[in-house]
């Protein structure tokens, strides 16, 4: 995934920004962010929740 920079003139434009950015992305990017954010800071070997339990 490409890094965006934006350069917000308020709280409120960030905060718009930001919701934005998060609509625009898919439910996979979503969860490949978390699971990236996750390794990066619990470092430990843990089992992911959503491997323990079978698709439906």
């Amino acid at each position: 995934m490409e890094r965006v920079i934006n350069k917000a003139g308020s709280f409120a434009e960030a905060d718009m920004w930001d919701q934005a950015q998060q609509r625009a992305m898919t439910p996979e990017q979503r969860m490949r962010i978390a699971k990236a954010l996750r390794d990066r800071f619990f470092s430990c070997p843990r089992k992911d929740l959503r491997e323990w339990h079978p698709k439906k």
